[in-house]
């Protein structure tokens, strides 16, 4: 006998909807965002986002240990939303579309937002709105359009005004701190392509550059070729160092840079390496339109200013649009010094931005394989101030003044 029931009932179950899924987060700063997003998530028969409360904590733990498609960040308790999303930016991957939720009502907020590649929603918002929304930048995903497909990391070059001025372990320290403190995920690319120290400031063991053939120029390179060439440090921080016994230095600069570009989707920062022996006119040229931040590596001698001041004017002449922090390294005892810092300043025409005081253990440290960020030296509170710098925090002058009172009870 025919069973319709049972037939009617079989065919019920292999025709269930299925849920329309978007891996998404809510940062949220009120219930009623909550609720709504919740509700229209769940009415739309869409899996609702993780809800986690925006503090800066909860995002650097959940984006990273979760693959996420859709970032939601409410913030209509801001104050200021634009650099509320300065603040965090870092924190948030590059691979997500951010949408932000706020209550200010001004042109410049969403101009500010599309800049930084965020999309931005008005509050209030019903759940129909924001259910289409969403879905559109979904759809924008699935395109490879829309804000956040050009979302990539911000690049700043250390520049050393002479070699031993100390760039190598800066650039390896900035790195440990943002990827390690920070939660930003980090590229370094070593611009020495005969030998170098990057591999020992890293603690990398038994390291060996990738070797380039003149073949590889011909090779296509993409996201997935460039990845190759990349050597994990950690979870968050990897690096990426060439070497070649048939392409000379501008070939390997080229080709390095090509791999940058390629990369540059993948991380928070990309921090280069340009030590004084390493660097020429055609680098200024070129980081005075490529780099979003130029680090000027500074340390208290007549040749290193002049350097300096060198560098400063072909930057302007060549209407770099990148922002520079001048670092004053001291290698030697302030007191060993040959210029002091008002004369540094006095020369340069700007005020000294971040000073590094010279620290006795900083050999000892490197031949233990420790960092100058895991510890509480006054040299440890200057790489604070310049990583918040890079992020754009304004505490960053008072624990300079801390560290100017501190070398001058020093003496």
């Amino acid at each position: 006998m025919f069973d319709l029931v049972g037939k009617l009932q079989s065919k019920s179950l292999e025709e269930t909807v299925q849920k329309e899924t978007i891996t998404s987060v809510l940062f949220h700063q009120t219930q009623e965002c909550v609720d709504l997003v919740d509700e229209a998530f769940r009415f739309e028969n869409i899996n609702a986002p993780s809800m986690l409360s925006n503090r800066d904590a909860a995002i650097q733990q959940h984006v990273r240990e979760s693959r996420v498609e859709i970032v939601i960040v409410e913030l209509n308790l801001s104050q200021n939303v634009t650099k509320d999303m300065e603040r965090i930016s870092h924190l948030l991957p590059n691979s997500a579309s951010v949408i932000v939720i706020g209550s200010e009502d001004a042109i410049s907020t969403i101009r500010n937002l599309k800049e930084m590649g965020f999309y931005y929603v008005f509050w209030p918002i019903t759940k129909q709105e924001l259910i289409d929304f969403v879905r559109n930048v979904n759809s924008n995903r699935q395109r490879n359009s829309g804000l956040g497909k050009d979302r990539t990391a911000k690049r700043v070059g250390i520049w050393g005004t002479k070699g031993g001025v100390g760039a190598t372990m800066l650039t390896a320290e900035i790195a440990f701190e943002l990827s390690n403190l920070q939660k930003s995920s980090s590229l370094i690319i070593d611009h020495d392509f005969r030998g170098g120290n990057l591999d020992i400031f890293l603690g990398i063991k038994q390291f060996e550059k990738k070797h380039i053939s003149r073949a590889s120029l011909a090779s296509s390179i993409d996201a997935t070729y460039a990845s190759g060439l990349v050597k994990k440090v950690n979870d968050m921080l990897a690096f990426i160092s060439l070497e070649s016994n048939e392409l000379n230095e501008l070939e390997l600069k080229d080709y390095i840079r090509t791999l940058a570009d390629q990369l540059a989707g993948q991380y928070n920062f990309i921090l280069e390496d340009l030590s004084r022996a390493n660097n020429s006119k055609q680098d200024l040229d070129y980081i005075a339109n490529a780099y979003d931040v130029v680090v000027l590596l500074v340390e208290p001698t007549v040749s290193s200013v002049r350097e300096a001041k060198r560098t400063l004017r072909a930057l302007e002449i060549a209407n770099s649009d990148a922002r520079y922090l001048v670092v004053l390294n001291y290698t030697v005892s302030e007191k060993a010094a040959s210029v002091s810092e008002s004369e540094v300043k006095q020369f340069l025409g700007r005020d000294v931005d971040i000073v590094f005081p010279n620290e006795p253990r900083l050999n000892k440290l490197i031949l233990d394989d420790k960092h100058i960020y895991q510890h509480d030296y006054p040299v440890s509170q200057s790489l604070h101030c310049l990583t918040s710098a890079l992020l754009g925090q304004p505490e960053n002058s008072d624990k300079v003044s801390w560290i100017h009172r501190l070398l001058k009870r020093g003496n």
